[in-house]
């Protein structure tokens, strides 16, 4: 048997047919299909306080980390302060600066009869 002459196309239609493909597969083990899809809107201001919350975790975490160095790790640390601090406030000021801030039980009470 020579060996040029052997072919490799059994062995590239096995490899095809075991590619697994792992979208599908987190479609097939999601209970509902629509998690996959769905979408939320959420309003800009609380998405930048999400975006802001996070990064200001992961700079003082890596501030926290780079301990051997100060001046990186005092920089990183603020830094993350200060982002944590802008995203508290992005998430917050639409709730605190447009109509009421919080509703009390009789306000709720006032525009359910109204």
């Amino acid at each position: 048997m020579k060996i040029d002459k052997i072919s490799f196309t059994a062995v590239e239609n096995r490899q095809s047919q075991n590619k697994k493909d792992y979208l599908g597969m987190f479609y097939a083990k999601a209970k509902n299909s629509a998690d996959m899809t769905d979408a939320i809107l959420v309003p800009r201001t609380i998405f930048k306080g999400y975006l802001g919350i996070m990064t200001g975790t992961t700079l003082v975490t890596l501030g926290a980390l780079t301990s051997k160095m100060p001046k990186l790790s005092k920089t990183l640390s603020i830094a993350g302060l200060l982002s944590s601090l802008y995203g508290t406030w992005a998430f917050v000021r639409p709730y605190i600066l447009k109509g009421n801030g919080v509703d009390t039980v009789e306000t709720l009470q006032k525009n359910k009869h109204s």
